[in-house]
């Protein structure tokens, strides 16, 4: 059997979802329900926190990158020996890339394909009855996106939260909670978004608030009961075909952004994932086939990196014989080094070519469709960071990508012998659309 499930969407950014998602996953698994997060859309911050606050790996549903039958499965499999499954949406919830019915990105996408009704998180701050109107709106804009209940967040006072619900009253959308402005405790954040959940100074205390608020402010028994069951996947999907037999994985601090369902379907083809760190100085197993260095934060560890002697002089070992490959932090780390806001330069691998500078700062972000050089092949995922690359032809490149609308954006990062690397994350391989 599959667990039932529910959106937790937003008119827009900075509206709440998250505080409200993580609330109600810390509050249900305090009341013990087995509770399965997911995140719409691109993101690996976020379901860092689901899986902190569930306890169970999080997981990214996204309609534009993954081809509607691993969308579904993946669904399928997160509902499974679960008792609910939330998922949060990004940006506003029907904010996604102009595209074919179904494939935009955009949350509402999941509600026509898995059938989850929406709980929307409405901030009413500087509004009253105004919030109703915005209400009616979302309601009617999509005959296949249902609202099946709103949550009121920052009320300015009891007397605030009475105008808001008495607004409500009349479109028979049932509110579910209000959360006082005041209330919620503070995610510190940084220029990609959150924290990450493993630098949190208080996490687990974070969360006992969280789930606190939640029981004080948010009816759960109704919530829990707006959910609607996922569809059980129809056939078998095929996975990602892993790298190697045994892969190197770099995994700390520096290198986090790697998507749960990549790993699940590398060890499901049998591969195995050994991890090191090279914040902590170590060497890529050298047992092992190839190495795979994911995104993350290196720019604000640099300095140690670059002191991470047994690390880089073992990358360079592993490179000389093995494939390596980085996906965006890693792909900075591979270059020739790493420059800070000042201009002030750490030396990296020195296996490609380019160097990454964050004295030019500006921000790459959207999906990506990537043509690989090497063999022709397509993939989808994504951009999201803020370096300038330097000498960024000093390489053959990595492969020819474009956006979400199909327009060319040249060719991307870079290929020297058995290493590769770009700014592209990948996610799932390409396939028409439907």
């Amino acid at each position: 059997m599959t667990a039932p499930g529910l959106l937790i969407a937003a008119p827009r950014s900075g509206a709440g979802k998250t505080t409200v998602t993580l609330a109600l996953l810390a509050a249900l698994r305090a009341r013990g329900l087995a509770i399965r997060a997911a995140k719409a859309g691109p993101d690996y911050i976020d379901t860092a926190f689901h899986a902190a606050a569930t306890g169970r790996p999080g997981l990214n549903l996204d309609s534009w990158a993954m081809p509607p039958p691993l969308l579904a499965a993946l669904a399928a499999e997160a509902a499974t020996g679960a008792d609910l499954l939330l998922v949060e949406g990004a940006m506003g919830l029907f904010d996604g890339i102009a595209g074919p019915p179904g494939r935009t990105g955009a949350a509402a996408d999941l509600c026509a394909r898995l059938g989850l009704p929406v709980l929307l998180v409405l901030d009413v701050t500087g509004q009253a009855q105004s919030a109703a109107a915005l209400l009616r709106g979302f309601a009617s804009h999509d005959p296949a996106t249902r609202i099946a209940g709103v949550v009121l967040n920052r009320t300015g006072s009891d007397r605030h939260r009475r105008m808001v619900e008495a607004a409500i009253a009349p479109l028979g959308i049932p509110v579910l909670g209000a959360i006082p402005r005041a209330a919620p405790p503070a995610l510190p954040e940084r220029h990609l978004g959150l924290v990450q959940a493993e630098e949190h100074p208080a996490l687990a205390e974070t969360l006992a608030a969280l789930a606190a608020l939640a029981e004080r402010h948010l009816d759960l028994d109704a919530l829990q009961a707006l959910a609607r069951p996922i569809p059980p996947a129809s056939a078998t999907t095929p996975r990602l075909a892993p790298p190697g037999q045994r892969i190197a994985l770099a995994r700390d601090e520096a290198f986090s952004f790697l998507y749960a369902h990549i790993l699940a379907a590398w060890r499901a083809a049998g591969a195995e994932l050994h991890p090191f760190s090279p914040l902590a100085d170590e060497p890529p197993p050298d047992h092992c086939d190839t190495c795979w260095l994911p995104g993350g934060y290196p720019e604000l560890h640099a300095p140690r990196l670059a002191a991470a002697g047994r690390f880089l002089a073992g990358l360079r070992r592993f490179a000389a014989t093995r494939p390596v490959h980085g996906e965006c932090g890693g792909y900075m780390v591979l270059g020739q080094g790493i420059e800070d806001a000042e201009g002030t330069r750490q030396a990296m691998a020195g296996l490609l070519g380019h160097a990454s500078s964050f004295a030019r700062r500006r921000l790459h972000l959207g999906y990506r469709e990537a043509r690989l050089l090497a063999d022709g092949s397509l993939w989808r995922g994504h951009e999201f960071h803020y370096a300038t690359v330097l000498d960024p032809t000093a390489d053959p490149p990595f492969a020819e990508l474009r956006n979400a609308e199909g327009d060319p954006l040249g060719p991307a990062g870079g290929r020297r012998g058995r290493v590769s690397g770009s700014f592209f994350h990948l996610i799932a391989p390409a396939e028409p659309t439907a």
